[in-house]
């Protein structure tokens, strides 16, 4: 198949499409898509670079715009680059071959495909950022300037996106960008070109792959909804048992506490009772060393045996009596005999 590749200072779209309609009708299978790729590069090129870069009229008298460089040959051979400004140009002898803008041009670079290292193929386009530092350069060292950075981004592009996987390419676009215009920036000096930026405006994998993605965010989004879900009912049922061992010791703690003040309390009451035999005791022991005072515990002793003879009948079955029980006379004189044997006792 035959390529035919145009190259004209001057209106390069007008000129590929009349050359396509000159060639035979064997040279005409050629990819639609490709040529219309180029058309829409020289597109580009004549809507924003040549209305810009026309040659102005050989006139004594020249006025440069700012930003502009007017690169001035004499007799064919390069004389010198005019300033911004007044400048003064012989007709005959000097001429303006060649206008540079200095201003950052955004070229755009038509989309392309590429293979990712993962072996995906991948429709993207982008737009580049340049400018014109060395208008001698860029007059002399490459034949058109534009053309060249345009395609030498795309090739960058085709091999910057082969050295990685789908994941890091749409992840980790801005690294991309970056390596694109370290890798454009160092071949462009030669032209005199400076790489600014390279943006990658779309990027469109395959339908397939594009459904097998939304695929894996959607499982990923179930997987993580599962595990709140689990570790919701793990963080409840440790709530609950925290709180089941919380009420288990404050419990235990208040039951503790309740045997305490109760043993308190029973030890309490008898010292208490203990205090009070004891001041019965003493005041007893007082009342018998006074007159008549044994004749007082006599009765009292007496009163409390024939009681207690009263109650062995109401709390028991089984009595235990003396052989004289209907005799109380007996009974009291034995009470007071009880008694003297135990106060006569050393």
């Amino acid at each position: 198949m035959n390529t035919v590749l145009i190259r004209h200072s001057k209106r390069p779209a007008v000129l590929l499409t009349r050359a396509l309609q000159t060639l035979p009708n064997s040279t005409k299978l050629i990819n639609t898509r490709c040529i219309s790729t180029s058309k829409a590069i020289f597109d580009e090129w004549d809507n924003q670079s040549f209305k810009k870069t026309s040659l102005p009229l050989n006139t004594i008298i020249k006025f440069v715009p700012q930003q502009e460089a007017w690169v001035v040959e004499r007799m064919g051979r390069f004389d010198r680059i005019l300033e911004p400004g007044l400048n003064f140009l012989m007709p005959i002898l000097d001429s303006v071959k060649y206008v540079k803008t200095l201003k950052e041009v955004a070229a755009t670079v038509p989309s392309q495909s590429a293979i990712t290292q993962d072996n995906v193929t991948l429709h993207l386009d982008g737009v580049l950022y340049f400018r014109v530092i060395d208008p001698y350069k860029a007059s002399y060292g490459v034949e058109d300037a534009a053309f060249a950075i345009t395609q030498l981004a795309q090739t960058t592009m085709r091999a910057e996106i082969g050295q990685m996987t789908l994941d890091r390419t749409l992840a980790e676009r801005a690294h991309l960008n970056m390596n694109i215009v370290k890798a454009i920036d160092a071949a462009a000096l030669e032209w005199g070109i400076q790489c600014l930026r390279y943006e990658i405006r779309d990027i469109h994998p395959p339908i397939k792959v594009v459904e097998s993605m939304h695929q894996q965010v959607s499982a990923e989004r179930t997987k993580r909804a599962q595990i709140l879900e689990s570790e919701g009912a793990r963080q409840a049922a440790i709530n609950v048992a925290e709180g089941q061992k919380q009420s288990k010791i404050l419990a235990s703690e208040a039951q503790k506490a309740e045997n305490i003040n109760q043993a308190d309390g029973e030890a309490q009451a008898i010292v208490l009772r203990a205090e009070a035999s004891a001041k019965s005791i003493e005041t007893v022991a007082k009342a018998i060393g006074k007159d008549q005072g044994a004749n007082a515990v006599s009765m009292s002793i007496a009163e409390k045996y024939v009681e207690a003879f009263g109650q062995l009948a109401k709390k028991s079955t089984t009595l235990i009596v003396p052989a004289s029980a209907n005799d109380a006379a007996s009974l009291v004189t034995q009470a007071l005999t009880i008694y003297k044997n135990v106060s006569n006792k050393p």
